[in-house]
Order: C-alpha cells, then structure tokens, then sequence
C-alpha cells in the first residue's frame, strides 16, 4: 500500500477528471474564446456569489493577483504571520507589487486579534504606507475560521476603509466543516482565491473572484505576469469536475484525519492535539529522541511518504483511504 502524506497538492486527478480533460472543447482563453474556461468562471462566480471569476495557474497566482488588484505601490496589506500569501509566496507582493505586508500574529484558533488589526492600520501621513487592506485564510493550518469572527472583521475593514481579501485554498473544507455553502463564508469578503487542484483535486490551477472591476484589472496583471493561458480549457475541464462533485467526499478526508491523531496520539513520542483537528490536516510534535529522518525514509522503503520535521504535518486527501491510515500507523509503529 502507498500514501503520500506530504499535502492535498498531490493529489491525481480522478478518472473523470482525465476524460473531461481529453475531450474538452478548448480556444484561446487569451482572447476570451475558450468555452471550458468560460463555463468554469461563470460556474465558480455564481456557486460562490461573485460577479465574475478568473481561472489561474496556481493559487500563489491568484492570490498576488488580488493583492496587486487590490494596492497599489507603496500600499500595505495586513495579514497574519502563518498566512500563505506573506510566508510561502516567496514575497511576491513586496517583489513585484511593490507592496508592504505586515504580518500580525495569529491566534491559536488561526484568527487575528481585532484589535490588533486595528492597532496595525496606518495613520494617513506621508511617512507611512498606506493600509489598503486586510487578508485572512480559509482555513489556516487545518483551523476554521468561526462565523462570528468573519462577520466582525468584515466590518472592521468596512468601517475602516479596507478591502477584504480571503485565501481560500482550502475554502471548500472550512466550507464541509461547518456544512455551509461556500458562498456563505465568501460574502464576507470583496475577493476569494479557491485552489482546484488540492482537496478537489484538480491536476492544475486555483480561481480569483470578485467584481467586475477587480477581476478586469486581475486579468490584465495576469498577462503582464505570464499568466495568459491559451488552450487552457483542457485544465478548465478537471476545474468543473472539482467543483461539481468533488468536494462532497471531503468529509472522508477529515473523519480520515481524525482518525490519524487519535491513533498517533497513542504512539510514545508523538504528541497531538486531538480537539484541534478540523479538517484534514494532523499536527504532532515528535520527541528529541527520535530521529524523524530515518523514520521518514523507513516509512518511504514501504511506500509511505511524509515530510520530516520534529513540528510534523500529515495531510489526507482522495489518495489517502482509511485502510491507507491504519497502515501508516502500524508501519511507524515498526519503524519506531
């Protein structure tokens, strides 16, 4: 048996998936004329209450999309510390938007202290950036966000002048978790980036919504960035298949990771905290006496992959059964 417990990016795309893509009539998206990818975005702004949607090659892209769609030069964009588009994104914003983050800390439950937004917004004066906006995340570390918290700050940016930008790579499994519909969690915001190709498992590509104006100016730095795809409805196909049908499976995937932190908890050396588990990420803190590189690589002799580190994350997904799990365990039981 094999698992990949590295993340939800790796993901294959299903049978399905496949024959979309293979018989999917395609034209040049550049020019607006490619009909699969027009059916995605008119598909995706309608599920989740937006104007209008842009289909990009990754979720690191569409997310520098709205941030640059959002500020302008010398602009500042507040967010958390563990947020995607500040620490994973290779500083985008700064590089090519020319626009300042600053990172606030994020609370155990992956928000952010209100009041330290709103400590953080800049006074209109020369000498400092100016805040144009605020971006949250979707969930965040396998955390979602509640409810309650988005409507207080999306009245805190409201009231403040902000926009409100939400990575939502991982939309679709805050959206499972609280068995609401995604449109529900992205009203709170003025733009959403979805990712197709983690949870849904799509072999490519991430969305951007928003209104009209926002996903016009979004298109034009998409081209400027490299980002104008031609036959892109090829992709476009695994894209409607993800959102017509798959996200309804990924319950499994977190009564699946539910299941790896109860049986990992139960292992000497690895501590987890089980009540934390929301979704499909597992987290575990392993013992200094284990060494973790040569578990990893013991673990991989047999077909199961995970990414060593004493702050260990495990990731189910589609590939990942509950047979693959209880496997998992009694091989690192063996290994240890």
């Amino acid at each position: 048996m094999k698992a990949d417990f590295r993340s939800d990016t790796v993901t294959q795309p299903t049978a399905a998936m496949r024959q979309a893509m293979s018989q999917a009539p395609v034209g040049d998206d550049v020019y607006g004329d490619d009909p699969t990818v027009n059916r995605l975005e008119a598909m995706a702004a309608e599920m989740l209450g937006f104007d209008a949607a842009l289909f990009t090659s990754s979720g690191t892209q569409a997310n520098l999309l709205a941030l640059m769609s959002h500020c302008e030069r010398g602009d500042e964009y507040i967010c958390g510390q563990d947020a995607h588009n500040y620490r994973f994104e290779g500083g985008g914003a700064a590089v090519l938007g020319s626009i300042q983050p600053q990172p606030l800390l994020n609370q155990a439950d992956g928000t952010i202290a209100l009041g330290d937004i709103e400590a953080a917004i800049k006074p209109d004066d020369v000498h400092y950036a100016r805040t144009r906006l605020l971006s949250l995340e979707n969930t965040i570390g396998g955390k979602v966000l509640p409810m309650d918290y988005l409507a207080e700050a999306q009245a805190l940016a409201f009231n403040r002048g902000l926009k409100i930008h939400l990575d939502g790579a991982r939309l679709v499994n805050a959206a499972v978790a609280l068995n609401k519909p995604m449109a529900e969690i992205a009203g709170h915001f003025d733009s959403v980036s979805l990712c197709l190709s983690k949870g849904l498992c799509a072999p490519v590509g991430s969305l951007l919504l928003g209104d009209d104006r926002l996903i016009h100016k979004a298109r034009r730095w998409r081209k400027m960035l490299g980002g104008g795809m031609r036959q892109a409805g090829i992709l476009a196909a695994a894209g409607i298949i993800a959102l017509e049908s798959q996200w309804q499976r990924l319950t499994e995937d977190h009564d699946n990771a539910a299941l790896l932190g109860r049986e990992l908890s139960m292992i000497e050396g690895f501590e987890v905290n089980t009540a934390s588990i929301q979704t499909n990420m597992v987290f575990a803190r392993v013992a200094e006496h284990i060494d973790i590189k040569r578990i990893a690589a013991e673990l991989a002799s047999q077909g199961f992959i995970i990414s060593p580190s004493k702050n260990l994350r495990l990731v189910t997904h589609n590939d990942i059964s509950r047979d693959a799990v209880l496997a998992f365990v009694a091989a690192l039981k063996s290994a240890l």
